[in-house]
């Protein structure tokens, strides 16, 4: 198997060709290949790139052999930098952040680039049960035959284990605390007991878990003492600044253009910085210029909201426009993305149209598309 190879990929003729969302390990394989065979430094047990090589290929650059790698992440380097050590100890990753910061995102390529697998995912949910995390039972072969080896059927953290590969555990505080509680053993131990068959699952070099949790999420179901020391947290933080987001945006939805196969749309920069305004100034509650206070609506309004409503905005402009992203394409995506709360956010919208966006120079076919949309 490739450095880069899927277990769970080349599941037909062109793996890449019909797939909508390809896993990262077959989307960026040229990055990983490139660097992997540029890759002269250690490398822990089990990892297929260094931890110096993993960093690079979140952050990106230009290889000495001329390949461009993508950037995965755009942010402060120590925080990655950070991330990628804890995993190359004994201690599990937590990358904590509020909704739309890139932590599914940064999980998905450090499990890529570290085992060269990122399909070993458990979503959680107030639904998720131990058997999801560990393992369950075909139970016809269970009846016929009894508790046997045959008869389980391993989970992603069984499977982690015994390959030696990243786990990613997403949502972690919507799992009921019970289940959450049976990922102690395995972080602290390393081992799985399977109790039912008088044995255990030892973990292979290599095997490590990076969970994900929502800083909205706190009193849903809080992580007990015992697990949250078993983890090393990581706060993924919003955009520092404008220009930053606005590239986010933009190379995430060129990205989804490509893989949506969206007719390409011209002049979508001055959009972009629009719907990228918007959003931080009503996430701030504070004007660019600092000079007007707004009501906060309860939206997270994060920088992912913000690729969705431009994506949007060019699906309408390609298909019922004329071809070009227009203030109208994305004045209804603004519009649904802020007034979650009809009572309250509603007010607030209102009040940003007609304080700040009504009298902002080369703003007004904007201001006059969401007005449009109230009457």
């Amino acid at each position: 198997m490739s450095p880069t190879a899927s277990p769970a990929s080349s599941t037909g003729p062109d793996p890449l060709g019909e797939v909508l969302r390809p896993h990262a390990e077959d989307q960026y394989a040229h990055e990983l290949v490139a660097l992997a065979g540029l890759d002269d430094r250690e490398r822990p047990p089990g990892w297929k790139l260094s931890p110096w090589a993993v960093v690079r290929y979140l952050l990106g650059g230009e290889l000495s052999d001329g390949t461009v790698v993508t950037p995965k992440y755009v942010g402060r380097q120590r925080l990655v930098e950070i991330a990628v050590a804890t995993l190359a100890t004994d201690r599990a990753l937590l990358l904590l952040g509020v909704p739309g910061t890139a932590k599914t995102w940064v999980s998905e390529h450090l499990a890529a680039a570290i085992s060269g697998d990122s399909t070993l995912l458990v979503q959680g949910t107030a639904g998720t049960t131990e058997e999801t995390l560990r393992y369950g039972w075909n139970y016809a072969r269970l009846l016929a035959e009894g508790p046997s080896t045959a008869a389980l059927v391993p989970g992603p953290v069984y499977r982690g284990m015994e390959r030696g590969a990243i786990v990613r555990v997403e949502e972690l505080t919507r799992m009921p605390a019970e289940v959450q509680d049976a990922l102690v053993t395995v972080l602290s131990e390393k081992v799985l007991p399977v109790p039912e068959l008088d044995t255990e699952i030892a973990a292979i070099r290599g095997f490590n878990v990076i969970a994900t949790a929502n800083d909205r999420d706190r009193g849903v179901n809080d992580l007990s003492s015992a697990l949250r020391r078993r983890f090393n947290t990581v706060v993924l933080p919003l955009p520092a600044t404008v220009d930053e987001e606005i590239d986010i945006v933009r190379r995430r939805v060129d990205e989804l253009g490509v893989a949506l196969a969206l007719p390409e749309v011209p002049a979508a920069a001055d959009e972009i910085r629009r719907v990228v305004t918007v959003f931080r100034e009503l996430r701030s509650g504070l004007t660019e210029d600092e000079r007007t206070s707004l009501k906060v609506p309860t939206g997270t309004l994060s920088t992912a909201e913000a690729i969705s409503v431009v994506t949007n905005g060019i699906a309408l402009a390609a298909h019922f426009g004329d071809g070009r992203l227009r203030p109208t394409d994305v004045a209804a995506g603004i519009v649904g993305a802020v007034v979650s709360d009809p009572v309250h956010d509603s007010v607030a919208w209102r009040e940003y149209l007609e304080a700040v966006v009504r009298d902002r120079d080369g703003w007004g076919d904007f201001y006059e598309a969401c007005r449009a949309l109230d009457s």
